[in-house]
């Protein structure tokens, strides 16, 4: 696969946005956008998180409506909500017509077909059901047909490689094969626009893998593909342009096989010139978390981990690597109370932590940032402020009343220090970015004093500007004798801001590394040893020398 497509430069333009304006209370998402799509490339969408991505991408499906510019598509078979052309179509402009779209039908019509980081399938219905919702075939009988949509459906699934039934209840399927049946449900509109928003977000690298396939086949079939990514990666391998939004403005449009450092550089408006700010201390304090032997019973297969033995010294960086199914998410979880455990024990300031008390390992100073932000670590239709001041609810109550006066100067103080873009406390979380929103999960323990932070996936679907000032708070923490204990599926991540890494394979931890040893190739050698291999101990040196260190 090639990044550069050579027939885009005189492919029919689909799409062109000119000039589009977008602001909300307080807040001016959109401020002169223009954007071009043509038939057979995919054109990079890329900006830090509020910089106006997600709402122009909404305007284009319909969610949202411009205040002003306009949108311009290519003529064709698209029909007005009455069957004709007024309301939708309001003129010719060099080969496009200006179109209104009020409605996701109106997109639909358009051949314009949105899939959201947040899938919209509803886990109650089949894969073929949710291909086709509210378009289901009918007989002449006006029944649904249920043996065409099941043949339809079954054909579709062919295109996008996935290998499951289409009476499959979608509830049952991951994340990669629920991604593959919203490209389904896409191909089955005929869309001759697809906007993919962080598709390969929460994908292995096999599924991302075959997902720029399909990618690739709908852009040689002539789809054009609006593609949102912070993974800059994966840019040159797929893209063919790529727009640069800032603050709501469209900054430039370059090729993709722009260099990453120039690409940064316009996303962020300064150059960043290292990644991994990580500022390392000279000695490590005394352990504020020890763990010994934490084991979980499972089924036949095998315990979900055994034997977990580690500890977390004041004013340093931990990272927790590893593969999918390791068991990390799991530990972590019953170290801070979420999940039981069977054996072992959890002392924080060499104390013995109850099992299964979430406030007793809040009170000890603990803090959990969930992998899953919007569902574990928000209260997604609540206000910031009282998002912010959740973990520390009972030491603002007195009397069974909420001094609501002290909750707005501690949030407000933490949302100021974290540098927050918002319209003020009183905005809904849901509303936010989602490097806003990890901020918002973030600040609330640091408004419980948390001594020690565990942060699951703490920059998963951010861009690299908010990924950056994650890590310089990581840094503020361990100077001012915090601790830190990071998991994350991005390995230059761990290896950039972790002082030791410790390496779990299949419920067990296979080993520790220093961060002068501590390479990719030695982390995975780590990560794909089975259970019963010898150097399967922790902080084992045997393991590290067998390790290709660069």
């Amino acid at each position: 696969m090639t990044g550069v497509n050579d027939d885009v430069p005189g492919g029919r333009r689909l799409l062109r946005v000119e000039g589009v304006t977008k602001s909300f209370p307080g807040v001016r998402a959109l401020d002169g956008v223009d954007l071009t799509l043509r038939a057979g490339e995919v054109h990079v969408l890329l900006g830090e998180n509020g910089a106006g991505k997600s709402t122009l991408i909404k305007m284009l499906s319909g969610a949202h409506r411009p205040d002003a510019g306009r949108i311009l598509a290519a003529t064709g078979q698209a029909t007005g909500q009455d069957g004709t052309r007024e309301g939708l179509h309001d003129g010719v402009h060099d080969g496009l017509q200006e179109v209104h779209i009020r409605s996701a039908q109106d997109a639909e019509r358009l051949g314009i077909a949105t899939i959201y980081q947040e899938f919209n399938l509803v886990p109650g219905m089949t894969v073929a059901e949710n291909i086709f919702l509210g378009r289901q075939p009918r007989t002449r009988l006006g029944l649904v047909d249920r043996r065409t949509m099941r043949a339809r459906a079954a054909e579709l699934l062919r295109r996008v490689r996935l290998d499951v039934s289409p009476d499959t209840p979608v509830s049952e399927l991951g994340i990669a094969r629920l991604q593959m049946v919203e490209i389904a449900k896409a191909l089955s509109l005929d869309a001759r626009v697809l906007i993919m928003d962080e598709p390969t977000a929460v994908l292995t690298s096999e599924e991302v893998e075959t997902l720029f396939e399909i990618v690739s086949a709908l852009r040689d079939a002539g789809v054009g593909i609006i593609f949102i990514t912070h993974h800059l990666e994966e840019i040159g391998v797929l893209g063919d342009r790529v727009t640069v939004l800032r603050d709501g403005r469209s900054v430039q449009e370059v090729p993709a096989a722009t260099d990453q450092d120039e690409l940064i550089r316009l996303m962020v408006g300064r150059d960043i010139a290292e990644q991994y700010p990580r500022q390392r201390p000279d000695e490590p304090g005394a352990p504020l978390l020890r763990v010994r032997g934490l084991t979980r019973h499972g089924a036949a297969a095998g315990p979900v981990f055994e034997g977990i033995d580690f500890e977390v010294r004041a004013g340093e960086v931990v990272g927790l690597a590893g593969l999918v199914g390791a068991g990390r998410t799991e530990v972590v979880r019953a170290i801070f109370g979420v999940d039981r455990y069977d054996a072992g024990t959890v002392e924080i300031d060499g104390k013995e932590l109850a099992r299964g008390d979430v406030r007793a390992a809040m009170r000890a100073g603990l803090g959990l940032v969930p992998e899953d932000r919007k569902g574990q670590g928000l209260v997604l239709d609540a206000s910031l402020q009282d998002n912010l001041t959740l973990a520390r609810l009972d030491r603002d109550t007195r009397g069974g009343l909420v001094d609501r006066g002290t909750q707005r100067r501690e949030a407000a103080a933490v949302a100021e220090r974290l540098q927050v873009r918002m319209s003020g406390l009183g905005q809904h979380a849901r509303t936010l970015s989602g490097g806003n929103q990890q901020k918002i999960v973030i600040g609330k323990w640091l408004l419980t004093d948390a001594r020690l932070l565990i942060l699951d996936e703490p920059t998963r679907g951010i861009d690299v500007g908010a990924k950056v000032e994650i890590y310089q708070l990581i840094n503020e923490l361990t100077a001012s004798g915090r601790a830190v204990l990071m998991i994350s599926s991005d390995l230059p991540e761990v290896l950039g801001m972790s002082d030791r890494v410790l390496v779990m394979s299949q419920g067990r931890l296979a080993g520790e590394l220093p961060v002068e040893a501590a390479t990719q190739d030695a982390v995975m050698e780590l990560a794909l040893q089975a259970p019963d291999h010898p150097s399967t101990k922790h902080n084992d040196e045997s393991a590290m020398e067998g390790s290709d260190v660069h």
